[in-house]
């Protein structure tokens, strides 16, 4: 069985949710407290993690052993203590989990369905891969939720290829969601170094404990992750990879500065109490991915490398957002911007692009003296279940970019009809305005109204918009001392 073969069989047991009473919602948070058990169990019998990190009583032959209510019980049982566990990263896994299966005959068919795969074929691959691939196996069937924008995994591995991180660096994702940035770069490094052994034993305990840290503010989404992590031979700290916090508050201000920062922020503005709250940004704003950006060069080392997926609105809004871009290209020599294709994202008419950046320093001014702007969104596919995003569409680009990671590397410009242009730091302040909302080519699909967005896509982007407008008039009354009437 190949693993997209077992995440498939994985994927119906949704059927024996189902028949619980299980909402599709919650199907994988459910699955997983089961499966991560499984995988452990898989993970150490094989050798792949050094030794069990559940506990005797947690671990599958206990599971798999019993039957009917007695079954029931016991797992109940399990998930309390582990969420009780004196281990803080097995805590915070199993942080307030409890199941919500009812039928015991439920839960033992699911312990006999896990048991029957083929995991041999699973190890071949990786264990870590096969949750990956459940994840995202979850992002594409409900087109809700964080999977709305969960970031395909050609474009991560894509920029993992370019910016290519090194043994020995920290790497950083404040908006950590699964860990898939965090988790391809540490397949990369091991893929360079003999899957670590090529290291020294204190270099290999720094990859697996220090080199990788995330933050994530939703909790279930954090659990994900640290199973994600473990899966995979990355542990962290006493917390894990992944730790819980809004980056935007006082949490994120007390993250490390990092070699490397590859990140997907949160789309949208600030709602409910989850916007910017630090003091420690240069520019007030409630778009969530212009503070992000902030923090992303506040925390990059002077000297290291950034990648960042960012809408169309964080390149040419106006006001607070031409400041802070202005800002971005003083410090950090901004090189190259990828405008990436619509529908690669599960909300289809969501447009993105990725900035890659160096930081010079935090006082510096004037870093940026050309961006380089590579075009894969003008007459691309249309991209969905039937043309899926794959490694082969990033070829291109890859070339383009070349080998130095900090965009170094001779480069040529195609001119007019090509997708890979410079332009002058001049131009984009002087014809821009300081935008970076930059294209040339003609695309002949932006003519065919079937493309656009659906109606009621584009009546929630205006509504955003008109949002964002009405809170930063708010935050200039309140600095006036005057009182809203909106």
């Amino acid at each position: 069985m190949t693993t997209q073969d077992i995440v498939q069989k994985l994927w119906n047991l949704c059927d024996v949710l189902r028949d619980d009473g299980i909402n599709y919602s919650d199907y994988v948070t459910e699955l997983v407290l089961l499966l991560f058990i499984k995988m452990e169990y898989e993970n150490t019998e094989s050798g792949i993690l050094q030794a069990h990190k559940l506990p005797p009583f947690a671990r599958w032959p206990e599971l798999r052993d019993k039957s009917g209510l007695n079954l029931l019980r016991h797992y109940r049982e399990t998930l309390l203590k582990l969420s009780a566990s004196d281990d803080r990263l097995i805590a915070a896994i199993y942080a307030d989990a409890q199941t919500s299966l009812k039928e015991p005959r439920h839960l033992e068919q699911l312990v006999k369905s896990l048991d029957s795969i083929d995991w041999f074929s699973a190890r071949q691959d990786g264990l870590g891969d096969l949750y990956e691939g459940l994840l995202e196996k979850n992002a594409s069937e409900t087109k809700s939720g964080a999977g709305q924008y969960f970031t395909p995994r050609p474009l991560i591995d894509t920029i993992v290829k370019v910016i290519k991180p090194q043994p020995g660096e920290t790497v950083q994702d404040p908006a950590a969601g699964t860990a898939g940035f965090l988790i391809a770069a540490d397949r990369y490094i091991k893929d360079q170094t003999d899957d670590l052994y090529n290291l020294t034993e204190k270099q290999r305990k720094f990859q697996r404990n220090d080199a990788f840290l995330g933050m994530e503010l939703v909790p279930g989404t954090r659990r994900l992750a640290l199973m994600n992590c473990l899966l995979h031979g990355m542990e962290g700290d006493d917390e894990g990879v992944v730790h819980v916090g809004n980056t935007l508050g006082s949490a994120g201000s007390g993250l490390p500065q990092s070699h490397v920062i590859l990140s997907n922020p949160p789309f949208g503005t600030a709602k409910g109490g989850g916007g910017p709250t630090r003091d420690d940004l240069t520019f007030a704003t409630s778009n969530k991915q212009l503070a992000f950006l902030q923090h992303i060069v506040r925390h990059l080392k002077d000297g290291g490398r950034a990648a960042v997926v960012l809408p169309d609105n964080v390149l040419f809004e106006a006001g607070v957002g031409a400041d802070i871009r202005r800002d971005l290209m003083d410090k950090c020599r901004l090189h190259t911007i990828l405008r990436l294709p619509t529908g690669i994202f599960y909300a289809q008419g969501v447009k993105t692009n990725v900035l890659f950046f160096e930081k010079v320093s935090q006082a510096a001014t004037g870093s940026t003296q050309d961006v380089w702007v590579y075009d894969m969104r003008a007459n691309a596919p249309k991209f969905g279940k039937r043309t899926p995003l794959t490694d082969a569409h990033f070829a291109d680009f890859i070339a383009a970019y070349g080998d130095e990671p900090n965009g170094k590397a001779t480069r040529q410009d195609l001119g007019e009809q090509g997708r890979f242009r410079r332009f002058s730091r001049d131009w984009i302040a002087g014809e821009k305005g300081n935008g970076l909302d930059i294209a040339w080519l003609k695309d002949d699909n932006a003519e065919d109204a079937a493309d656009l967005p659906e109606p009621a896509e584009l009546a929630r982007e205006a509504v955003e918009e008109l949002n964002r407008a009405l809170e930063e008039l708010d935050a200039i009354l309140a600095e006036l001392g005057e009182e809203s009437e909106l």
